[in-house]
């Protein structure tokens, strides 16, 4: 049967393209549909997840530290295939449950980043909680987005990286340890992923499409494209840091805010010049 609080949580989600208010606010997200394992309908369930450097992302199967597996885990014990939206985008995924060490690490990484994973488990008494891998399923392109333009597309893309450099600023100020934690690392490692899959994207695809019919544009791409090579270095520089055996929180709070500056000033000007003929 439908779960209201879910449902709410669903409708908010979707509203606003995976930025919630409230409890979730700043939240890591991910919309899960799956298949019933007994029923053969599709099923959506709001579910936390972690960063897992690009490739793929993570989910624990908690439920709140209930004796009993989640539903939506059993459905893909069963049918190992799902959408995942994660507010941005729409994908399918393949479902991997980690088990032994793999299972382990992952499970520690979220621990030190949110002790509440921690509670669960002692809840949940004899059952171990699962981590279940989520690897996209290439289909020929790239992920789907619920925009009506090239341009709203563009300012969702935007806005996700904005979200997440807002969280990882977060995340490195709050640190006390001596070293990075071990999660907060990979989130910046998959945040560098992103934005180099982003910029690489657009100067492949999007650049060369809108040279070709915006002639006028030529200064306009050309200055994003060397602000595109600004980024990667300081994208290189942060990953630098954050994969140093004993990675110093307060060297990568600051590597992440001249990132944040640089980017933050790049997004708006290229807002502020394509917009206008990407529509949105």
């Amino acid at each position: 049967m439908p779960n209201p609080f879910n449902q709410n949580i669903i409708d908010e989600f979707r509203a606003h393209h995976g930025r919630m208010s409230g409890h979730f606010e700043g939240a890591r997200l991910v919309l899960l549909t799956t298949t019933g394992a007994r029923t053969g309908t599709p099923h959506t369930t709001p579910v936390g997840c972690l960063a897992d450097g690009g490739e793929r992302i993570l989910v624990i199967a908690s439920a709140g530290g209930s004796p009993r597996h989640p539903d939506w885990y059993r459905n893909l014990l069963a049918r190992p295939e799902a959408t995942v939206e994660s507010g941005v985008f729409t994908y399918r995924a393949r479902a991997e449950v980690l088990t032994g060490e793999e299972r382990d690490r992952a499970f520690a990484r979220a621990v030190e980043a949110d002790p509440g994973w921690q509670a669960y488990q002692e809840k949940a008494g004899g059952r171990v909680i699962p981590v279940v891998a989520l690897h996209r399923i290439a289909q020929g392109g790239p992920p789907e987005i619920a925009a009506d333009s090239p341009g709203e597309a563009m300012r969702l893309v935007h806005d996700m990286f904005r979200r997440e450099l807002a969280l990882i600023r977060k995340e490195t100020a709050a640190g006390d340890g001596a070293m990075l934690g071990a999660q907060l690392r990979v989130n910046c490692l998959t945040l560098c992923a992103g934005l180099h899959n982003h910029h690489t994207g657009e100067g492949t695809a999007l650049f060369p499409f809108l040279a070709g019919r915006h002639p006028h544009l030529a200064p306009v791409l050309e200055r994003l494209e060397r602000e595109h090579g600004r980024i990667a270095d300081l994208v290189e520089q942060l990953r630098r840091v954050v994969s140093g055996e004993r990675a110093d929180p307060a060297e990568a709070r600051a590597e992440v805010d001249r990132l944040t500056a640089a980017l933050e000033a790049h997004l708006a000007y290229e807002e502020e010049q394509l917009l206008p003929v990407l529509g949105g």
